[in-house]
């Protein structure tokens, strides 16, 4: 049974002293909905090896895990989530490998990407960057919040209904107010990450 799509994730990040797990691990005991095991320059053996002890801590705390990018490490752990750039395998193809049970999200920076998106069978939608993040290479165009009220303008009058995740950059106090921006929900990384570093050495 597919579960309810996550308001607010966390995408963790390469960091010196805290493992992809353990940043999964400390989010989850914050109350974080759902963890983003993002490890773009690491080989698949890490990545299982961290997904794996993750989805452990997602079980454990009854919360949400999505894999990013890899369809196959997503198959064999059991995760919750995967999610897929526009250049990675195509939303549509990975449905057809993982089934109807899991929960697949797309990247998009533009109306039109989310149009193919949401065309290819995308459950939501990672819209970004809202601002310079320095945790993503090969960065798109900055949305920000104009961008933000502009798309989701576009969406109502053409009656699109898909929830947009806003992700990139996104600092803890603007949670709030993105999400009055009729925005489903975001996706936080450098922030949370400060947060959670501090704790490990209190």
């Amino acid at each position: 049974m597919k579960r309810a799509i996550p308001k607010i994730q966390y995408i963790t990040q390469d960091h010196p002293k805290l493992s992809h797990s353990d940043q999964a691990r400390l989010a989850f005991e914050q109350g974080m909905e759902a963890v983003q095991i993002r490890m773009k320059d690491s080989c698949s053996h890490d990545i299982l090896k961290e997904a794996a002890l993750a989805l452990k801590y997602a079980n454990q705390f009854n919360r949400t895990l999505i894999i990013n990018d890899s369809i196959d490490i997503a198959k064999e752990i059991g995760a919750h989530a995967v999610h897929l750039g526009l250049n990675d395998t195509t939303i549509n193809e990975a449905r057809k490998i993982l089934g109807d049970d899991i929960i697949i999200g797309g990247t998009a920076n533009t109306m039109e990407d989310i149009l193919l998106q949401r065309s290819r069978g995308a459950d939501y939608i990672g819209l970004g960057p809202y601002r310079h993040t320095t945790t993503k290479k090969n960065l798109s165009p900055i949305v920000g919040v104009d961008g933000y009220k502009e798309i989701i303008k576009q969406m109502n009058e053409k009656k699109i209904h898909i929830p947009i995740i806003a992700v990139g950059g996104i600092l803890l106090d603007e949670i709030e107010m993105l999400s009055k921006e009729g925005l489903y929900g975001v996706a936080i990384s450098g922030a949370l990450l400060k947060t959670l570093n501090n704790q490990t050495h209190e």
